[in-house]
């Protein structure tokens, strides 16, 4: 696997950083039975908990990478402990205009201003069912329409949830994507707190958290960890995609990757401050096994990949597994 990445990574840099990630995926979807079954589909094993979820290892992929579903056995096959997909919204929608995805090899980050393009609630549902076996731990990370008003957000993010409830092991409320037009002032703490308590109703039993941004100044963070311990939810995924940029990035969207590492890791830092007890799953310029081991020693209860496996190669996640030391999981 290792080396097939290496010969394909040239031809797919070369292409439009969307089309790219498109045909990626498409490969995966037609070969993931295949490389599951010449894998055993058993990836690394380092149990952890999250949330009362009993997890193979505490390296998980994170939403947005695979926002339909597609390639769920691919995943498994390369040893991920944990699959969050999405963000799926209630109803179908194709997502900002192109282009919308960008790579910055030189900085570690990727870039995009994607808006939640996905097939829906129900599709991505469907498909779950169909693709899960014993042991999955599946989250689903939930956002709202674009033409929905943060009025009637909490509507969308039910509606979403209810669509899911089958397959969804846990559910993660995106409040924090930076490309939907207001999606960020959920995060205020009146915003958040009403919002949460109405999605934690309905998410009965099973564990609910919310992804919050690294943009957020102390007091906005302090805020929403109240929020989050006042509502009932099971703890927090930090952080999204900056607004922040490097010196000579440029371009209206989030960005992913290794910039992000030092401020995500602050934000777990507060956040277990000020939640000491809540499961914490830490994401943002994770591109390694030291990072990921930095992350759990600071407090997350489990890691998320996404840039570093674009970069890096699907190699990484076993790397990274291998890499942790014995007591962190």
């Amino acid at each position: 696997m290792s080396l097939l990445y290496r010969c394909m990574k040239p031809l797919l840099f070369r292409m439009d950083a969307e089309r790219a990630h498109e045909l990626a995926l498409a490969t995966a979807r037609r070969g993931g039975g295949l490389l599951a079954r010449l894998m055993g589909g058993k990836g690394l094993t380092r149990p952890v908990e999250l949330a009362g979820l009993k997890l193979k290892n505490p390296v998980g992929l994170a939403a947005g990478f695979d926002k339909n579903g597609v390639a769920l056995p691919f995943w498994r096959a390369l040893g991920f402990g944990f699959f969050e997909f999405g963000t799926v919204t209630p109803r179908p929608q194709p997502g900002n205009d192109k282009p919308r995805m960008w790579r910055f090899p030189e900085h570690g980050a990727l870039g995009n201003r994607l808006g939640f393009p996905n097939e829906g609630a129900a599709a991505l549902a469907k498909r779950l069912l169909r693709k899960r076996t014993d042991g999955d731990v599946l989250g689903i990370n939930l956002g709202r329409n674009k033409d929905t008003p943060n009025e009637r957000a909490a509507e969308d993010y039910v509606a979403a949830l209810e669509a899911t409830r089958e397959v969804a092991d846990y559910w993660a409320v995106n409040v924090s994507s930076p490309n939907t037009p207001g999606l960020r002032e959920l995060q205020s703490r009146d915003f958040l707190t009403d919002l949460l308590a109405r999605v934690r109703d309905a998410a009965a039993q099973k564990p609910l958290f919310v992804k919050l941004a690294p943009d957020l100044d102390d007091a906005q963070l302090l805020d929403a960890a109240a929020a989050v311990r006042d509502s009932g939810c099971a703890g927090v995924i930090a952080t999204n995609t900056t607004l922040a940029r490097p010196e000579g990035v440029s371009f209206e969207g989030g960005l992913s990757g290794r910039p992000l590492a030092a401020r995500s890791r602050e934000v777990l830092r507060k956040l277990r401050e000020a939640l000491p007890d809540a499961p914490l799953i830490s994401v943002g310029g994770v591109g390694g096994p030291e990072e990921a081991q930095a992350r759990l020693d600071a407090g997350a209860t489990a890691v998320q990949v996404y840039s570093a496996l674009v970069l890096e190669g699907p190699a990484l996640i076993r790397r990274i597994v291998a890499g942790l030391s014995p007591g962190s999981a």
